[in-house]
């Protein structure tokens, strides 16, 4: 215990040794009680000290001007010394919990600290790994000559689920594909991640949809061969939960001919003459769900200037601002007004008009599509 013999003395005690507790009389020579505990409490520090003010005054409006200058309790003149010791032992369960919840919110910011030192580090792998995923899309428009795709791939997040590509099988033929994996995140990216890898367009011989040639060059499988075999994968070298949807599409660059397999992907849209939009495929199941599943192919032809459609489900449910989904006929209107745009503008036109009508503020699902112009052969 320390004592001073003033307001001044004991301010300049509190300067150079805080205490826990102080015990002021209100009424003194020089700096009275008040002014002193205002002094106090302006002192720079966050330990807290319990002031307690001695005072004969009883009036209501004194103990407010106490309590605002800064006072925790009062006790009356004269002094009993059990009401004393009640209020310090009081002043000293408040200093005890009050020091608690110190150590608890220097725990909490520590916690709050490392738990964003760690979502900065993901933020930034999960900025790597969209970098990454984007970079399995190289080419948004690609030029075949007698024909031109262009891809769109967007995600509702960091990363997605979603994935479309093409891969060339030779002069005269290519391959399209759009999956699109259940869930969002990580660990369906990690899913598309691996399925690229079988869909290679920069390593044909890893292409699990093309055969080599004696010649060198390649020939392919059809497309429900291709979906099959991807089922197979996934039930016995993929150890996920995941299924996935998918579309592969082989085009002949010369004819127009389209050889198509569907694994529960929406409807392939062939945008005909005039305005036309015509809607193809049967459904079929997705890929990973029945270990024997079987898939179909179907064929269709394009005439010169028409235009093959592939889209995922977060096109058709696409939520306007109301919670209203597109649905496919408010797709169709949509398509009707896209119509006359070329073809390395329809799809991102098409994204935006989805983003404005779902409020601006981004789609709740990945979103991607390709759409494939058939120009006809060289003459």
């Amino acid at each position: 215990m320390i004592e001073a013999d003033s307001g001044e003395e004991a301010l300049e005690i509190c300067r150079n040794n805080p205490p826990d507790l102080i015990l002021s009389d209100w009424v003194m020579p020089g700096m009275d009680g008040l002014e002193f505990c205002q002094a106090f409490r302006a002192l720079p520090g966050d330990q807290y000290g319990y002031f307690i003010l001695l005072t004969s005054k009883s009036e209501k409006a004194e103990v407010v001007k106490g309590l605002e200058s800064g006072a925790d309790d009062f006790v009356s003149k004269p002094v009993n010394a059990h009401e004393l010791r009640a209020r310090i032992s009081a002043g000293d369960r408040i200093l005890k919990m009050q020091r608690e919840l110190t150590r608890k919110n220097d725990v909490i910011t520590d916690t709050l600290e490392e738990l964003r030192r760690l979502y900065d580090s993901l933020d930034n792998d999960l900025i790597e790994a969209k970098k990454l995923q984007e970079s399995l899309v190289r080419e948004k428009f690609k030029d075949f000559g007698t024909g031109a795709a262009s891809l769109m791939l967007h995600a509702s997040g960091h990363v997605g689920g979603d994935l479309v590509g093409h891969y060339r099988i030779s002069d005269n033929k290519i391959g399209l594909y759009a999956i699109d994996v259940s869930g969002h995140g990580v660990s369906s990216a990690l899913v598309i991640a691996r399925l690229a890898g079988y869909l290679s367009s920069s390593s044909p011989e890893q292409n699990i949809a093309l055969k080599a040639l004696p010649d060198g060059g390649h020939t392919y499988l059809a497309p429900s061969e291709v979906i099959a075999q991807l089922n197979r994968i996934i039930f016995s070298e993929m150890e996920t939960e995941h299924y996935f949807t998918m579309l592969l599409a082989i085009i002949d660059l010369q004819t127009g001919q389209v050889e198509i397999a569907q694994a529960g992907h929406p409807h392939p849209i062939v945008l005909r003459h005039g305005g036309k939009i015509e809607e193809i495929g049967s459904g079929g199941l997705p890929v990973g769900l029945i270990e024997d599943a079987e898939f179909e192919d179907f064929e269709t032809k394009l005439d010169i200037g028409e235009r093959l459609l592939i889209l995922s489900d977060g096109v058709i449910e696409c939520p306007d601002e109301e919670g209203n989904l597109l649905g496919e006929e408010g797709l169709e209107d949509l398509l009707i007004n896209l119509y006359a745009l070329p073809t390395d503008r329809f799809l991102e036109t098409l994204h935006w008009r989805l983003d404005a009508l779902s409020g601006g503020g981004g789609l709740p699902d990945d979103v991607s599509g390709i759409l494939f112009e058939y120009r006809g052969p060289w003459l």
